[in-house]
C-alpha cells in the first residue's frame, strides 16, 4: 500500500511539475547588427570623410542586444510578463550605456484578454512604438502591443524624438496600458513619474489610438512632456497601406516647446516611405522626410536640440528658423529567416538656421553602410 501511495505521489508531483513548466516560460533572445563598412562625409570641421566599422562603432539598423523575456500563466486567461534587455556594441564589445546593464528594457506587468497589457518600469514610450509604423518602413506593418520602433543610428531616424518623454525615447519610472481590440482598434497610454517632490517636473504622459483595417493601419498620438519646468507637446497622425509586394507609409508631426522668455518653438515634420518585398531573398526601401523648425533656440554648442530634450540654452536671446531634409534607401538580401546582409545610404541637407552637431558646421552629409544582421 505504501509503495502504491509513493508511486502515486511521485506521478502526481511529476505531472504538477510538467504542468507548471507548461504554464510558464523564460526565453533568452538577441540580435547582432554589425555595419562592417561605413562611409560618412563631413565627419569633422575640415570636411573630411571617415571610413570605419559603423557610425562611431554603432550599427546602422538595430542596436545589438540580448535579453530575457518571460511569461507565467496565473489563471483566468491572465499572465505575468516581463522583459530585461541590454544593448551592446558588436564592433568593440562595449556596453551601449556604461553602468546601465538593462538599458533597453526593465519592466514587469500583467496581460489579460479583457483589460489588455499593463506594464511598469523602464520601457519604450507608447508614442515611439506607435509612430514607428508610419515613421520608419523597417518596423511592424500593423499596430500591436509589442515593442519595436525605428531603426538605429542614422540621419533619417530623427523623427523618433517627437515621440520621446522626459528621459528620452524610453520612460524611466513609467506605467503603461496597451490593448489591441478584436475589431482592430489599438489604444495605448502611459505616464512617467518624476519621482520627486515636484510631482509634475520631469513627468510626462502620452496617448495613442489607431486602427488596423484590412490592408491599412492608421491613427495618431498626443505627447505631453515636462522638462525642467518647460512644457513640450506633440500631435501626430499617420499610417500605412499594404498592397501585394509593397507597403507605403506617411506621417505628420506637430511639436511646440516652451523656451522660457523666448517665443515657443514650433516644429512641423512629415515623412513618406516605401517598401517592396517581391518573391525571393531581396527587399527594397526608399524614404524621404522634412523637419521644419521655427523660433528654435540653439543648445550650448550652437545646434538645434532634439525635440522633448529640454537642452536649449536658457541664456540664449535669439531664435532660429530652418529645416532639414533627408532621403534614404536600402536593400536587404535575406540569407535565412534570421539573417540578412544589407546595403544602405542616406543624404541629409540642412537649410537656414538648422544645424546639427554631427555635420560639424557643414550643411550636407552622406552616409553609406553595408553590414549583417542576425537574430537568436
Amino acid at each position: 500500500m505504501k509503495q502504491k501511495y509513493l508511486a502515486f505521489a511521485v506521478a502526481a508531483g511529476a505531472f504538477a511539475a510538467s504542468n507548471a513548466h507548461a504554464q510558464s516560460s523564460v526565453q533568452l533572445y538577441g540580435l547582432i547588427d554589425l555595419s562592417a563598412v561605413a562611409y560618412t562625409t563631413n565627419a569633422d570641421k575640415a570636411g573630411n570623410h571617415v571610413i570605419g566599422m559603423g557610425h562611431d562603432g554603432e550599427p546602422w539598423f538595430s542596436g545589438s542586444r540580448w535579453g530575457l523575456r518571460g511569461a507565467e500563466d496565473i489563471g483566468g486567461g491572465s499572465k505575468i510578463i516581463f522583459t530585461l534587455e541590454s544593448e551592446f556594441v558588436a564592433a568593440n564589445g562595449n556596453m551601449e550605456d556604461p553602468g546601465q546593464l538593462f538599458d533597453r528594457d526593465s519592466w514587469v506587468g500583467i496581460e489579460n484578454p479583457v483589460i489588455g497589457q499593463i506594464t511598469a518600469g523602464f520601457q519604450d514610450t507608447v508614442a515611439k512604438d506607435f509612430s514607428g509604423l508610419y515613421g520608419d518602413p523597417y518596423t511592424s506593418a500593423e499596430f500591436s502591443t509589442k515593442e519595436g520602433a525605428y531603426t538605429n543610428s542614422n540621419n533619417f531616424k530623427q523623427l523618433i524624438f517627437y515621440a520621446a518623454g522626459p528621459t528620452g525615447t524610453r520612460s524611466e519610472n513609467g506605467i503603461q496600458w496597451r490593448k489591441l481590440f478584436s475589431n482592430g482598434i489599438y489604444a495605448a497610454a502611459d505616464y512617467q513619474f518624476s519621482n520627486s517632490t515636484q510631482f509634475a517636473n520631469g513627468s510626462g504622459y502620452q496617448a495613442a489610438l489607431g486602427w488596423n483595417l484590412g490592408p491599412a493601419s492608421f491613427g495618431g498620438f498626443y505627447n505631453h512632456t515636462n522638462n525642467g519646468g518647460f512644457t513640450d507637446q506633440t500631435y501626430s497622425v499617420g499610417g500605412d497601406y499594404r498592397f501585394g509586394i509593397g507597403r507605403v507609409n506617411a506621417g505628420y508631426f506637430h511639436y511646440t516647446g516652451k523656451q522660457g522668455s523666448l517665443p515657443d518653438r514650433v516644429d512641423n515634420a512629415w515623412t513618406v516611405s516605401f517598401k517592396l518585398a517581391p518573391k525571393g531573398p531581396l527587399d527594397y526601401e526608399l524614404g524621404y522626410l522634412q523637419m521644419h523648425t521655427k523660433n528654435a533656440a540653439y543648445d550650448s554648442n550652437g545646434n538645434i536640440p532634439n525635440a522633448n530634450s529640454g537642452l536649449f540654452d536658457t541664456s540664449d536671446t535669439t531664435v532660429n528658423n530652418g529645416y532639414k531634409e533627408t532621403i534614404y534607401a536600402s536593400t536587404f538580401y535575406h540569407l535565412s529567416k534570421r539573417t540578412e546582409v544589407y546595403l544602405a545610404a542616406d543624404y541629409m541637407k540642412l537649410h537656414g538656421g538648422y544645424t546639427v552637431s554631427g555635420t560639424f558646421g557643414h550643411n550636407t552629409q552622406l552616409e553609406v553602410a553595408t553590414g549583417i544582421r542576425t537574430r537568436f
